[in-house]
């Protein structure tokens, strides 16, 4: 296994500084930060150049700790993740415990549990969600690889991980449902 344990702690240091990172998720490169911090958050619209009423993604490395930022969940939907094979990011409503500006403003949350050993050493070790957004300006492409990211986006973050700069693996970004109330799925992007 490749030890990306300076990048962890490098980043951590960074996040509880209100800093912003550039990291590999499960799926496509990311910036990230606090998804508890209004301000870092705030930084990520800013370099993105993203409208605020779009939300971002927020990442978390056990589906047990959903029961923390959601304040009705329906456990029912781990079972569904569980027969999944794409990283899924579901969209849940009653968010709670995050930075208001991760929070839709009908107060839904989007909120993906990674299988990514480093996103789940970062999550664990960090003891916060992570902010999960596409490493690009707003209205360009998600970049496939980490060759593809632009040298604003690189410029604009506090720390760039190092982990995974060289795989040349295009990633694509995840599934998105809504987990209705009554325990059916709509599929936003699959």
């Amino acid at each position: 296994m490749i030890d990306f344990s300076s990048d962890i702690s490098n980043c951590i240091t960074v996040m509880q500084n209100g800093g912003i990172i550039l990291y590999p998720t499960d799926t496509i490169w990311g910036i990230g930060c606090d998804a508890t911090n209004e301000e870092a958050v705030a930084k990520i619209f800013a370099l993105k150049k993203r409208a605020e009423e779009k939300s971002m993604i927020i990442l978390l490395a056990e589906d047990k700790d959903i029961i923390q930022y959601i304040t009705q969940p329906d456990l029912a939907v781990i079972d569904y993740l569980q027969t999944v094979t794409k990283p899924t990011t579901v969209i849940y409503e009653g968010a709670t415990g995050l930075a208001e500006n991760v929070i839709s403003s009908d107060g839904s949350v989007a909120i993906r549990i990674t299988r990514d050993p480093f996103c789940r050493h970062l999550i664990k070790r960090f003891k916060k969600p992570v902010v999960s957004t596409s490493a690009n300006v707003s209205g360009f492409p998600s970049p496939a690889t980490f060759a593809a990211i632009s040298d604003e986006i690189k410029n604009g973050v506090d720390y760039i991980v190092q982990h995974r700069q060289d795989d040349l693996l295009a990633a694509a970004p995840s599934a998105i449902i809504k987990w209705n109330k009554d325990a059916t799925v709509t599929v936003l992007r699959s």
